[in-house]
Order: C-alpha cells, then structure tokens, then sequence
C-alpha cells in the first residue's frame, strides 16, 4: 500500500505542478480548453495558483497527512467542477477532465487507507 500511495501522490503532485506551469506560461492547450468552455482568460493566473497550490499540498501530505488529504479532496472538487463546465456548454470530450477527476479520487483514497486505515 505504502508503494501505491507513493506513486499515486507523486505522480498527481507532478501532473498539477505541470498543469500549473502551463497556466501560467499560458500554454496554448490550458488557454484553448478554458475558451472552449467559457472560462476568462483572466482566470489563468488563479486557477494555476490552485494547481501549483494542490502539487505543493500533495507533498506536504507526505509529512502532514490531513493536508494531503485535504489537497486530493479540493482536487476532487475542482475536476468536478471542471467535468461540470464542459458539460455546461454541451462539450462531451470528457476524457481529461474524467481521468484527472479519477487519479484524483485514486490518491485521496490511497492517502487515506495508508494514513488511517
């Protein structure tokens, strides 16, 4: 299990690090997908800061438990959030949003049943 948490947490932490670079270089694939559906340009920069803030609090997880779960449950929200989007303006191209939503789910789960189960 210890293996499995490890994997799971590092490689979240590492995608929403580089989800939060690309949004603030304004890589063209985070800006088309937030055009796409109706997200402002404007909120590249605060929805970068919660990416690189989720990366930074899935390794603090390592140390302090509650703040990596804490991390993976905000990153539930906001892939949940973000599935809601696309569906809200009738986009079905799902597969990013869904695949993150489930590493998500899958590192909230792992921290848990490590840490506390």
């Amino acid at each position: 299990m210890l293996a499995l948490y490890i994997a799971l947490t590092a490689l979240t932490a590492l995608l929403m690090a580089a989800g939060s670079w690309m949004g603030y270089t304004h890589h063209p694939i985070p800006v088309a997908a937030a055009a796409k559906v109706g997200v402002p340009h404007s909120w590249m920069f605060p929805i970068a800061t919660c990416l690189g803030a989720a990366a930074l609090g899935l390794l603090t997880g390592f140390v302090l438990p509650p703040v990596g779960v804490a991390a993976s449950a905000g990153l539930i929200l906001y892939f949940i959030g973000a599935v809601i989007a696309h569906l809200r303006v009738g986009d079905h191209a799902l597969s990013q949003p869904l695949a993150f939503l489930a590493l998500s789910a899958a590192t909230c789960t792992a921290t848990v049943l490590y840490r506390y189960a």
